[in-house]
This record gives structure tokens, sequence and C-alpha cells, in this order.
């Protein structure tokens, strides 16, 4: 018995000695045109994230239930300038209605929602498995891999939809319409640990999304860039009298500063950015705006000390890592923007554009198979990026692969 089991362990290990080398056999074997290579131009995306307002409730402690801050006008000015043509059934400012008023209804907070939807479709953009004639604005049922999730007949049950699965994590008390989220009640039954337990938007964190890490945070990056002041006039003199009466407080110089970044003097907003920085010296949204300013005026080596300090301050703040590694790439430092494309990655999983300039990196140091893996990667991540999808097409002009 025991010989018989000797040579059946050793039949097993042959078996699978030859079904390791039969698919080393049929690994894609790739050739690079290097001639080629060494003449195509990839494009570097623009810097990510947006300049942010300062707000002094900690996102940890901002509440789903409420009302809304940020007004209907300022959503739909956030969705257009996000997106001019969004793929959506009604118009932009229908939508906006419907959330405001199935959220009102509820009391969940509607600006908030609209971003938590802006993040989940790409403000409309789509390009992931949920398709525009779902109108499931929040990843209803999706769990990758093609599968679609939940249809709703009309914009306003995919709102009605939306709402009511917040309500779900948020309280325990029915919504006061028909329920129309088909996931409600699987909420409900299966998942008592977390049903009407979950009164914060970063309590979203890993439950909503996987892994999302960050996932309430970042709807609250998007629900503060909805706030943002204009270039006009009137927003001009309204922060000028904000300063006249708080010339202490360093967010009333940051709210200055976006009025000028806004009116696109940025010779202003520095100065602003820079007082703000004189009363609190680690102001995350101070060093951050100023970083974005010192690059609008070509002043590559400030910013990426900007990003320096601003990255002793949040060490987990994706854009942060982004932008230096892309300052860093545009002056050739191709090591070092690796690093910190890398270092991106590693708080949020999903960044297309991260992986496309890892890929430039990589391409300009003559690194072909890791410049291929990485821009692969990035085109496989979002299938509308234009500034990927184009770089995908370049390199892949100059690639054979054979199976």
């Amino acid at each position: 018995m025991k010989k018989f089991l000797s040579l059946a362990l050793i039949l097993t290990l042959i078996l699978s000695l030859a079904a390791v080398a039969d698919a080393a056999d049929k690994k894609e074997k790739v050739k690079f045109n290097k001639g080629k290579l060494k003449k195509i131009e990839l494009q570097v995306p623009p810097a990510q994230g947006s300049p942010m307002i300062v707000m002094r409730e900690n996102y940890s402690d901002v509440p789903i239930f409420g009302a809304p801050v940020a007004t209907q006008e300022q959503m739909v000015n956030f969705i257009k300038k996000r997106n001019p043509a969004p793929k959506l059934n009604c118009t932009v400012e229908q939508l906006v209605h419907l959330y405001y008023f199935e959220g009102n209804r509820e009391g969940i907070r509607p600006d908030i929602a609209i971003c938590q939807a802006i993040k989940e479709t790409g403000t409309w953009g789509y390009g992931g498995d949920v398709i525009p004639e779902q109108n499931n604005y929040c990843g209803l049922g999706t769990t990758g891999g093609g599968v679609k999730g939940e249809f709703f007949a009309t914009p306003q049950l995919g709102v009605r939809a939306h709402i009511q699965h917040l309500l779900s994590y948020t309280s325990k008390r029915p919504p006061k319409v028909e329920i129309v989220d088909p996931r409600y009640e699987l909420i409900e039954k299966f998942r008592p640990q977390i049903f009407g337990k979950l009164t914060k938007w970063t309590d979203l964190n890993g439950v909503w999304a996987v892994p999302g890490n960050h996932y309430g945070e970042d709807i609250l990056n998007l629900w503060m860039q909805a706030q943002m002041p204009d270039s006009s006039a009137a927003a001009l003199e309204a922060a000028d009298l904000k300063i006249f009466l708080e010339d202490d407080k360093a967010a009333a110089y940051v709210y200055r500063g976006l009025v000028n970044i806004e009116r696109e003097d940025f010779y202003a907003a520095l100065d602003d950015f820079n007082s703000a920085l004189e009363i609190e010296p680690e102001l995350k949204e101070a060093l951050f705006d100023l970083a974005l300013t010192q690059e609008q005026l070509k002043k590559f080596d400030d910013a990426i000390k900007t990003y320096d300090k601003l990255l002793t301050v949040d060490e987990k703040f994706p854009a942060a890592w982004y932008n230096r590694g892309r300052l860093k790439l545009l002056k050739n430092d191709f090591n070092g923007a690796i690093k910190d494309f890398e270092s991106s990655l590693a708080i949020e999983t999903i960044n297309s554009e991260a992986y496309n300039n890892i890929a430039i990196a990589y391409l300009k140091q003559k690194k072909y198979d890791d410049a291929w893996k990485n821009i692969q990667n990035a085109a496989e991540q979002s299938s509308t990026n234009e500034f990927v999808q184009e770089n995908y097409k370049k390199f892949a002009a100059c690639v054979k692969v054979k199976k």
C-alpha cells in the first residue's frame, strides 16, 4: 500500500510539473519594436485632485442624516464642470432635484448622496459594468466581472433606491414610501451587524465598496469641491470680507485663494495660501492648494517641496503622492516618480493614470517589459480615459504578441 501511495505521489508530481511547463509554453511572448518605441511620445495626464476648501468638521464626524449644505445650483454646476455631457436619462437639473426631493423626505443628506453617485458612476461617464440605461447610480448589485447589477425603470426610481439603500445602513426606520431598493431587505435580514448602525459617511469604508479604505473620505472630498466659490466679483468681495472679519483664521485666506484660482490670478492665490500657512503651518488644504498653484506657475521644485511637507502631515493622501510623482516624471526623476505612483496605488488600487505614468517612466528607461505590463494595467482599468487609451494604442502598435 505504501509503495502504491508513493508511486501515486510521484505520478502526481510529474503531471504537475508537466502542467507548469505547458503553461510556461503557452505564456504570451512579446517582441518589442525598439526603434519605434524610442520615437513614440506618451502623454502625461494632468494633476489629480481639485483645490480644497477648509472644513472644520472632521470627516469622521459627518453624518449621513441631515440637511444639505450645498445648494442645488452648486451641485448642478459641479456635475456639469466635471462632465459637460453626462450619460443620463434626464437633465442634470432634474436629477439633482430628484436627489433633494427623495433625500430630504428620508432625512438623508442629498448633496453628499449625489457625491457618492458621482464617485460610483465617474460623474455619469460610466466605463465599468453598469450602463446608463440601468438608472443605477450607486452600484446596487454590482460585484465586478461583468455583473451589471440592478435596473430601474426611471431616474426617480434609481435615485429613490439609492436613498433607501443609504437608509438601510443608517436607520432601522423603514422608508416613508414603498421600497424599491431590491437589496434593502437583504441588508435587514442577512447583515444585522450593519443594518441601521452606520451613521457616518466614513462608516461606509470597506462596507459599501471593497476594499474602499477611503471610500467615505473620497465622497466627502467631492462634497467639499462642490461648495467651491466661483470667479465672480461678488465671490471676491465676500472673500475679502471674510478676511476683514477673521484675519487670524487660515480658512479665510484659503477661501480667498480659491476665488483667486477661479479668477486665474495665481500669484494672488499663492500669497493667500502662504498667509494661511503662516497661521496654520500644517493645514492640509492650504498645502495642497499651494502645490497646485505652484504647478500652475511652473514652480515645479517649489511644488515638490510643498508635497513633501504635505505627505509628512498626511501620508495617506493619494493625490499628493500621484502629483508629486507626476512632477518628478516631468523632471526625468524616473525612479522617484515610480515610487510615488506606487505609493498612490498602495492607497487606492484603481488609478489607471498612475499605471500609465509608471509605464512612461519605464519606457524612458528602456525597460520595455515593465512598461508594457503597466500600460496594459492602465488600459484594463479604464476604457474611457482618453490619455490612457491613446497611449495604449501607440505602445501596442510597437508590440507583437505571440501565444
